[in-house]
């Protein structure tokens, strides 16, 4: 499996492309239509699924620009936010505090996560498993075979001392993570932080983060 990732400039949001031999999968399509849609065309391949970590503006604005250029292919996204495709307040874009944009407002997704399933989309084998905390509806996508996971906004890079160290903004969401990734412990992890940075969490245990860089730790628990 190929990862691209595009950095989007609104909200320093991150889009990743999976790639394998006969599709692709689009996951947090944000704002850089044009990117989006030219390294898809490099690609070549037909997406399979949209899938979203979440559904705050910066995770959606592309979503229809993908849809239509690509035969609309489904998008996947948890029961509890499906609202929030269609309803600015909710997905953030239309507080007044980004009264300086328009409002972002995506058609329903056509699939609600299923957390039991195992799913197997245009060849790529994931499980999804909700991570809530910085919003309702947060999932994270383990693709096992890979040893990879994708996690939206769950965990955000904290500049904290040296800002090499991963901070998270409660206990009770922490646990949210180790409960849920307890049978799948990886060894990388793609998290949407800020600059894009790769980091790693160690097979034995989810309450030491690393920084795949410097591999300095912070104790969570």
């Amino acid at each position: 499996m190929k990862i691209k990732r595009i950095l989007n400039p609104v909200a320093q949001e991150n889009t990743y492309i999976l790639e394998n031999e006969s599709a692709s999968l689009v996951i947090d399509p944000g704002s850089n239509t044009s990117s989006i849609l030219a390294k898809l065309e490099a690609i070549a391949k037909p997406v399979a699924a949209i899938l979203m970590t979440h559904t705050h503006y910066d995770h959606i604005m592309s979503v229809e620009a993908v849809r239509q250029a690509y035969n609309h292919p489904p998008v996947y996204v948890a029961e509890a936010e499906k609202d929030w495709l269609m309803n600015p307040v909710h997905n953030l874009s239309g507080l007044p505090r980004h009264d300086d944009m328009e409002d972002v407002i995506v058609n329903p997704a056509d699939y609600y996560f299923d957390f039991i399933k195992d799913y197997n989309i245009g060849n790529f084998q994931f499980k999804v498993v909700p991570t809530p905390g910085h919003s309702i509806g947060g999932v994270s996508f383990i693709f096992e075979k890979e040893e990879t996971v994708f996690s939206g906004d769950a965990l955000l890079k904290k500049q904290l001392g040296d800002g090499t160290f991963l901070q998270v903004i409660t206990t009770s969401y922490f646990l949210a993570f180790k409960i849920n990734f307890s049978l799948f412990l990886t060894t990388i992890v793609f998290f949407q932080a800020t600059d894009g940075t790769q980091l790693s969490v160690t097979k034995k245990s989810l309450t030491h983060i690393f920084h795949k860089k410097t591999k300095a730790c912070r104790h969570l628990l």
